[in-house]
This record gives structure tokens, sequence and C-alpha cells, in this order.
């Protein structure tokens, strides 16, 4: 491997740091981890059963599978930069709504749905997009780059909801938690996200040509729609990260109501599964560096078997403050490097033709195992007492969804617009 040219970072920097925030403020991530936290006072205040709280997490799925490949294909059309700014907008008030709820499930229930529907377009698959028009060379840790957010925000965000729910309630908690993409992501992403296409940027897009060799002139070049869902690497992918997701979706929204069940008091629970996020950031770095040197079907087979550990680490009837820090940072690692994945082996097998809307497609794959995975395991606790026997099932999806990656062969060169294979 030759000496890598990172003057890529020298112009693309402001689309990073909007995107980090973009993404970590957005759907993917505030609240998918926040729900455990808000659990806490949701079933205290209103009698509801673990389940009844991760009822929300198929909906919000639901919403997500119709949702991401609609809106892919929209910021195909209209642009990523439209795109966030109008959902980033909506996500917020969406969530905000939250502190309405006076004990109805239903409307529980229906604010769930409506949050997928607006907060779609905050989904890695708009940020992303632009992200890989601007990098080449090092693509993989530009992508790592961006979606640090979700762990470092997704951290920070159980710690900033439990201070709001023990200070103010968790009506207001709701409230804080939902100001925090439109006081910061918004105007991050108003001044500093644009894609290679932006006409305000294209003076930029022309020294980061001339001084990059061998940067993508054209980043128009891939497959269709149609094309990617006749290929047979598509439906792998999408099975692949169907189980990888629910394997790695299921326990973390239930981290605090497990490590309570396992003799935790509920301060060291949600302190403990706040160290998920700190490992998220160190999987996402590791994994982003990995793929611009190495293979990305092989790294994702080795990094996506690890957290497999976690689950059995997690079984222990005497698991201690050291083995539960652990095991969650192993699982934190997993959950950091699937993203990433996912939208490098798009750009990679698929091209950026369609981009967005592929990467929707798939999206919607890879959210129906992170929606129903935390139903099921809160489901499989409220009817069993324990989480045991599901982590072991967990750990067995972690070595099925990735051993199959290693099938997907050699990367696609788009450079001519065709689909000929290249050596990886």
């Amino acid at each position: 491997m030759g000496k890598r040219n990172f003057k890529e970072f020298k112009f693309g920097w402001p689309v990073i740091l909007s995107s980090t925030f973009g993404i970590g403020l957005g759907m993917s991530p505030l609240p998918f981890y926040t729900i455990g936290v808000f659990a806490i006072p949701l079933t205290e205040n209103f009698g509801w059963g673990m389940d009844t709280v991760m009822a929300a997490m198929p909906v919000f799925t639901i919403g997500a599978v119709f949702c991401g490949p609609l809106v892919g294909y929209i910021a195909d059309k209209i642009g990523a930069r439209k795109t966030a700014l109008i959902s980033v907008l909506l996500f917020s008030l969406a969530f905000m709504a939250f502190s309405l709820n006076t004990g109805s499930k239903t409307l529980y229930l229906v604010l769930w749905g409506i949050l997928a529907v607006a907060g779609a377009g905050t989904l890695p698959m708009t940020w992303t997009r632009a992200i890989n028009n601007w990098f080449n060379e090092n693509r993989g840790l530009a992508l790592g780059l961006s979606l640090l957010g979700t762990g470092i925000f997704g951290s920070l965000a159980k710690l900033f909801a439990s201070g709001l729910i023990d200070n103010y309630g968790w009506k207001m908690a709701y409230i804080g938690v939902a100001a925090l993409p439109l006081l910061i992501s918004l105007p991050l992403a108003y001044f500093f996200f644009r894609d290679t296409d932006d006409p305000k940027v294209a003076d930029k897009v022309a020294k980061l040509r001339k001084e990059v060799p061998g940067y993508a002139k054209s980043n128009t070049a891939g497959m269709t729609v149609k094309q990617a869902l006749s290929d047979w690497r598509f439906w792998l992918l999408s099975i692949c990260f169907l189980i990888i997701s629910y394997a790695v979706g299921g326990p973390i929204p239930n981290l605090e109501k497990m490590l309570s069940s396992k003799g935790f008091d509920t301060g060291d629970a949600i302190l403990l599964a706040s160290f998920l996020g700190y490992a998220v950031v160190i999987g996402r770095l590791v994994g982003g560096y990995l793929l611009d040197r190495f293979w990305a079907p092989a790294v994702a087979f080795v990094l996506l078997s690890i957290p497999a550990i976690s689950c059995i680490m997690l079984q222990s009837a005497d698991l201690t403050y050291t083995n539960a820090l652990i095991s969650v940072c192993i699982l934190g690692f997993g959950a950091g490097v699937e993203y990433d994945l996912l939208a490098y082996l798009v750009s990679r097998y698929f091209g950026m033709k369609n981009y967005a809307a592929i990467y929707g497609f798939l999206y919607a794959f890879f959210g129906l195992g992170a929606g129903f995975g935390p139903y099921i395991f809160g489901k499989f606790f409220t009817s069993t007492g324990s989480y045991d026997s599901i982590l072991g099932y967990a750990a067995i999806a972690f070595l099925v969804g990735s051993l199959p990656l290693l099938l997907l062969g050699k990367y696609r060169d788009f450079s001519s617009n065709t689909t000929q294979t290249v050596e990886s």
C-alpha cells in the first residue's frame, strides 16, 4: 500500500463536521439510545410493561422501512442538503410531541410512527451520500468520522436525558433532547452541508480535483435501483444486515433493564450503558481505517463476529461491574462498525448513481432487525424474567449474519459507468 493522500480532508471537512452532528442528533441514535432511559419513568408513571414501551420499535421500524427508500429517492432527485434540512426540523418537532402524552398507549405508538416519517431524512443515507461524493481514497475513514456522532451523542444523550428526568421530569426531558437537533445540527447543516454538485462549492471541488490525483471526476456512475434489486449481492446484504441488526439492535435499548436484572442499581445501569456510545466511536474509527486498507467483506466478518462474545458475557449469573463494562464496550464496538460498512459496501458494489435510494432499501432490512429486535428482547424478558436465552440467540446471529459477506467478491469499477469488477 502506497502513501495515502489526505488532501481530501482539506476540502471535505465541513461536510464531515455537519454530517457528524446531523447523524449523531438524528433519527438513528437519539430515539434508539434514549428509549431505555425514558422506559423507566414511563413504566413507573403509566404502569406499562417493558414490552409495551419497546412495542414502539416495530412501529418505528415499519415507518423507516416505508420511508427509507422514498426519502433516499428524494435525496437523489432534489439533493441531500434540502432533504436533510427539512427532515431535521420535522424530526425535532415530532420528538417534542412525546411530552404531550398523558398515558395513552395509542398516542405513544402513533407518535413513534410520525417520528419515523418526519426523521427519515436524518438517517445516514442522506448525509453519507455527500461524504461518498467528497471522498474516494479516504472514503472509509471519512464515513467513520461522519458516523462518530451516533456513538458520541448516543452516549451523551442517555446521560442528558437521565439528568433532565431527575431534575425536571420526563416531559421536559423529551423537549430537551428533541431541541438538540433543532439548535445544533440544523444550523451546522445550513452553513456547511453541501454536496459536490452544489454551485456554491464549485471552486472548492475544482481545486480538489486538481490537487488530488485520481479523484473521481464524476460521482454519477453506478447501478439504478432496478439493477440493484435484480443483483444477488443486494439480497445477500439485505439478509446479512437484517440478522446483524437484530443481534446489535436487540440488546442496546434493553441494556439498562438487562443490567438492572443482573443486580445493578438504576444509576450504575445507566452509567454502564452510556459506555456503549464511547465504544461505538472506537468502532467507527477502527472500522473506517481498516476499510480504506483491506477488503471490506473480510473486515466486516472479523469485526461483526466479535460482539458474540459480549452476548455470552452478559448471560453470566454473577456478572461483575468490570465484566459488564467490557461486554457493553464490545457490543458498542460492533454497533460502531455496521453503519460504516453498509454505506461503504453500497458505494463500492452499486456506485453513486442511485446511492441514497439503494441505501434506503437496504436500510429497510436493517431497520427491520434493529426495530423488532428490542421488542423481541423486551417481550422475552416480560415472559421469562431473564434475557439470558435471547442473548444466546443473538450471539449465534452475529456469526450467521457476518460469514456470508465473504461471498460478495471483488469491488465494482464504475469509472467508465460499467459494472465490471476489479481487484479489491
